[in-house]
């Protein structure tokens, strides 16, 4: 089985190969360019260097959010392109689980954090038991406080990583009274090396979609909607001006 896989749902952009158990390249960039300047390069740059025939994959994994709706819109395009253009199948890997399984083998309590504004972060709580990666607490988006309380009510020691963290880590050394700690920096941002070894798992249940099928999850409203909806006068189809 070979995938190729694909990360544009944060300020990290990320491409990856991977064949069975074997990471055969990962590009990763987290810097101030947009992913739509990104993202193909990076691709054509590693189809380059490991002389890879993209018509000879299985299958694209995407993650498909939560996160920026930009860096998903783009990556969404990108994924459902490629799947169309290769006639390929997607693998459809939620981001949060895919930041989370960045810690393979840690046996403590694992929370990813993505800045989601507003004092939010999209979150979730993972685990693994000895090789089978458990999902405690499915991505979601949640008020630190409340996560927090959450976590302190578990009463066990827990790993932060994720672009949350260096936003909420004050308020969340203000909050917690559980053990905890952060990830270090080569495995505290999304890599497309663990969506595609997510990726591995999840093709060998089967768990396949069309590039038509594909749509991202974006788990909440854009700024725009919201805004939109806040403006909308109940019962009239016109907005404020």
């Amino acid at each position: 089985m070979k995938i190729l896989a694909l990360d544009s749902s944060g300020l990290v952009a990320s491409v990856a190969v991977m064949q069975d158990d074997t990471l055969q390249a990962e590009y990763t960039v987290n810097y101030k360019k947009t992913h739509s300047q990104t993202l193909l390069p990076m691709l054509d740059e590693v189809a380059k260097m490991t002389e890879l025939d993209l018509n000879t994959i299985d299958a694209i994994a995407i993650s498909g959010g939560p996160g920026s709706f930009t860096g998903l819109r783009i990556g969404s395009a990108t994924a459902k392109g490629l799947g169309l253009a290769l006639k390929k199948p997607l693998i459809h890997i939620p981001t949060v689980d895919a930041l989370a399984f960045n810690l393979y083998g840690t046996e403590k309590l694992i929370c990813p954090l993505m800045d989601a504004r507003r004092n939010q972060v999209y979150t979730g709580l993972y685990r693994f038991d000895g090789d089978r990666f458990c999902v405690e607490m499915e991505q979601t988006p949640m008020a630190v406080e409340e996560l927090a309380k959450n976590l302190n009510e578990r009463n066990e020691p827990v790993i932060f990583l994720g672009d949350g963290v260096p936003v909420y880590r004050e308020l969340l050394e203000q909050l917690l009274t559980v053990p905890h700690q952060y990830a270090p920096a080569h495995t505290n941002r999304q890599r497309a090396a663990s969506v595609a070894a997510l990726g591995m798992r999840y093709a060998a249940e089967g768990k396949f979609e069309t590039a038509t099928e594909h749509t991202p999850d974006y788990l909440r409203l854009s700024q725009a909607e919201r805004e939109r909806a806040q403006k909308q006068i109940p019962g009239d189809a016109g907005y404020t001006a």
